[in-house]
């Protein structure tokens, strides 16, 4: 089997690593071995609890994603990733819970390194990316009071594309990964959730050990990230939705422990700006931890 080294000279302070740092809220630029699988799972904990319209809505949301990729060569990647969903939605001043679980729309997408520049101790990548998510869920389930409202289905129905381009920058010492991506999201059922724009930075700085050794077992790093969020207005049958929609900013801080085949790691998405249109309910926060393999 083989393994990636990813730096020109770290094959001897990271014993020939296939894994090192990464992003916890989106991908990074840096290759998959050729050969080679990588295997994700995240459970994602999101509380939406603020609700300006004075209903009382509180919306839970728990999922496990899988996330599989597979390196075709040097330049050339591709992954699947498939939800499992569980989703809660309470309308405090009706007495109303509404419920909902099972597998999520699965996403494809393809990522080829376009730029690399590779120097000792350092390594600058750049990857375009493009792909689909696929309507894999179930987007038509009901209760006792009906069909359910979108935001409680496990799936959109929707076929929707999606691209965008990451960089990843990495040193000895730390590594920074930034992103900007879109997603058209397409009609289901008469309705149509807004599009969405992102971009997403990300630094992990090196903190256990301090100096490095061929003897050290794993690194542990502490994670910065940044994600800005805006989504256009949902639309259902050709009328926009005046309480849906609008822009985020997320601070996520976390921790990665990282050795040579695995890698551990948790992580709070806590919500700095939330420019909402109308009455859109507004997240609380976000719990994700999860851990990664390489074989």
């Amino acid at each position: 089997m083989k393994h990636s080294v990813l730096i020109p000279g770290l094959a001897g302070l990271f014993l020939y690593s296939s894994l090192q740092a990464a992003p916890m809220t989106f991908n990074t630029a840096l290759a998959v071995g050729e050969g080679e699988y990588v295997l994700r799972q995240q459970f994602i904990g999101l509380q939406s609890g603020h609700d300006p319209s004075g209903l009382k809505r509180d919306r839970r949301e728990t999922t496990a994603l899988t996330a599989l990729g597979y390196g075709l060569n040097n330049q050339w990647a591709l992954f699947a990733t498939l939800p499992y969903r569980k989703i809660d939605l309470d309308l405090g001043e009706a007495s109303i819970s509404r419920h909902s679980s099972g597998l999520g729309d699965m996403s494809f997408f393809v990522r080829y390194t376009a730029y690399q520049d590779d120097a000792p101790g350092k390594t600058l990548r750049i990857a375009p990316f493009a792909g689909l998510k696929t309507p894999t869920g179930s987007h038509r389930e009901k209760d006792r009071y009906g069909l359910l409202p979108p935001s409680v289905q496990s799936g959109s129905g929707s076929w929707d594309p999606f691209g965008g381009v990451v960089m990843t920058y990495q040193t000895l010492q730390f590594q920074f990964d930034g992103q900007a991506s879109y997603r058209f999201n397409t009609a289901a059922d008469g309705f149509e959730a807004g599009d969405i724009a992102r971009l997403d930075a990300s630094l992990q700085y090196r903190l256990f050990p301090r100096k490095l050794s061929r003897g050290t077992p794993g690194f542990l790093y502490g994670v910065l990230e940044m994600n800005l969020v805006h989504q256009a207005k949902n639309r259902y049958r050709g009328h926009a939705d005046p309480d849906s929609g609008g822009t985020r900013l997320f601070l996520t801080p976390g921790l990665q422990y990282v050795t040579r085949r695995w890698i551990i790691e948790g992580a709070i998405q806590l919500p700095l700006v939330q420019d909402l249109n109308g009455k859109a309910l507004e997240n609380d926060y976000i719990l994700r931890g999860g851990f990664r393999f390489n074989f």
